[in-house]
């Protein structure tokens, strides 16, 4: 960081270099048409909700990375995701802090949440933008650990209702965690689909039991029984396609009914199958449906 001797003319200098960062950042990312909720801070209390908040710890006072500083309690506007002033109105505050910084003085410690690896300011915003903007690495803060139904991830703004609806399905499918992280879906909507498919293969599971299974019993069932073996075999068969193994058990069990019980499984199906789930551009399971049932004529009994 340049150094002319003067904290206060440095700070000054040290303010309007982050202005300038956080204008060139902007353009950079209009021009990369990158969305807009990229570079917006992550506020606290809709991320914890989208996650499913269980539980909290102190943890005391650590040294943290600032890189891992991604949101805020207050919601606040006046900074972006890397903790860069978003207006003018900071500044006194902002080149007072960074005039200490310079001179040497001690800062107290910052105050967070954190998520997963995730950190969110609860005090301490303008020490941290400092910081940033000075080219430290770390900072010392004092720590509250908050524990979710599911991880945060490289979370944006945007990927909150995403994150919601994945811990709806965790709620009403709870699998172990080693499962969970297997079960992945780009579309938010998918989710509860998939929930409601294994509550009622859950349904089929327990009548022929003759017994009632916890949803934690019969989504580890699920899971072992049923997802991980299709998933096999369509890994074996080429019949993945696009996008996750989750995205694929979708496809295939929504066809399952079309397959196995209207036709025989036979060469020219999976065939069929192999290119309907290979083809550009997105195809739902109904499209797929229709599709087939369009091409292979009227459905023979199943013998």
């Amino acid at each position: 960081m340049p150094d002319t001797g003067s904290p206060r003319a440095d700070a000054q200098s040290d303010f309007a270099r982050a202005r300038r960062r956080r204008a060139l950042a902007r353009l950079s990312a209009r021009l990369r048409r990158e969305p807009d909720d990229v570079a917006m801070i992550l506020p606290y209390g809709e991320v914890v909700e989208a996650l499913g908040r269980t539980g909290a710890r102190p943890l005391g006072l650590q040294t943290i990375d600032l890189d891992s500083i991604v949101g805020t309690v207050d919601r606040t506007r006046e900074f972006d995701r890397d903790f860069r002033p978003t207006t003018p109105r900071l500044r006194e505050r902002w080149e007072r802090i960074a005039a200490a910084q310079r001179r040497g003085e001690t800062m107290p410690p910052i105050d967070v949440y954190r998520v997963g690896d995730l950190h969110f300011v609860r005090d301490g915003h303008h020490r941290v933008s400092v910081a940033r903007a000075l080219g430290l690495a770390t900072i010392e803060a004092y720590v509250t650990e908050v524990i979710t139904r599911i991880a945060p991830g490289d979370l944006r703004l945007g990927e909150l209702a995403l994150k919601s609806h994945e811990r709806l399905f965790a709620e009403r499918v709870p699998l172990p965690p080693e499962f969970r992280g297997r079960i992945e879906l780009s579309d938010e909507w998918r989710y509860a689909a998939l929930a409601e498919g294994v509550e009622a293969w859950g349904f089929r599971y327990m009548q022929e039991r003759g017994e009632f299974r916890t949803r934690e019993h019969v989504a580890e069932a699920w899971f072992r029984d049923e997802y991980e073996p299709v998933v096999e075999l369509l890994r074996e068969a080429g019949l993945l396609g696009r996008g996750t193994e989750a995205e694929a058990y979708m496809r295939v069990s929504a066809l399952r009914y079309l397959l196995l019980r209207t036709h025989a499984w036979d060469d020219a199906i999976v065939e069929r199958l192999r290119q309907a789930l290979e083809q550009p551009g997105p195809m739902d399971e109904d499209t797929l449906v229709h599709q087939l049932r369009s091409e292979l004529g009227t459905p023979r009994p199943r013998t």
